[in-house]
């Protein structure tokens, strides 16, 4: 009895740590303070925890699960938003938009991927003194076009908080709704 004990023990250690190795499991702590820099920030942790709980614990059902008519199943969204995480990170790092390759890619990696790609603009963007240098680059046809900052806010950020939306339904729907000890107003989950 004392191993099996061990044993449920270790196996909640390691899984307790498993959560660490991904960002936004729970949000940090906020400043103390306001700025443009720790708002802009704030706002891709909260959409970084969103995905995080509405894509933990999806399975081949739920990822599969779309409308009868002809809207994006959830695999395609989670995919979609993996696009919009690249545009937020680009424009973090001041590189043109690039649409990167999914094929090959396990939902488990494109997960990865997007909230790594998050916590990363997180963090550049917490640095950011002027936002002016930060805005959106698309080459096209050898054509540079380019939209200030502002237009992330609207366009990839709150677009992709949308999505999060979108598979958190379509979960439910399908079958397999997110966990009640989920806080998006606290950030937190709770231990009851």
């Amino acid at each position: 009895m004392r191993y099996f004990f061990i044993l449920v023990l270790s196996l909640n250690f390691l899984y307790m740590n498993s959560q660490d190795n991904l960002p936004f499991y729970e949000i940090s702590n906020y400043p103390e303070s306001y700025s443009e820099a720790e708002i802009v920030g704030r706002m891709i942790d909260g959409l970084g925890f969103r995905y995080y709980w509405a894509t933990e614990g999806l399975t081949e059902k739920d990822l599969n699960f779309r409308l009868p008519n002809d809207s994006r199943s959830s695999i395609e969204t989670v995919v979609h938003i993996y696009d919009l995480s690249n545009m937020i990170l680009n424009t973090a790092l001041n590189l043109p938009i690039e649409k990167k390759s999914t094929e090959g890619m396990e939902f488990k990696e494109i997960r990865e991927k997007t909230l790594f790609n998050l916590k990363e603009s997180s963090d550049i963007f917490k640095k950011t003194k002027n936002f002016d240098n930060h805005n959106i680059i698309f080459l096209r046809d050898s054509k540079k076009v380019e939209f200030p900052f502002w237009n992330q806010l609207n366009g990839p950020i709150e677009d992709a908080v949308w999505h999060c939306g979108q598979i958190v339904a379509y979960r439910r729907a399908s079958g397999n709704p997110i966990s009640k000890k989920i806080s998006v107003f606290t950030g937190k989950v709770s231990e009851d």
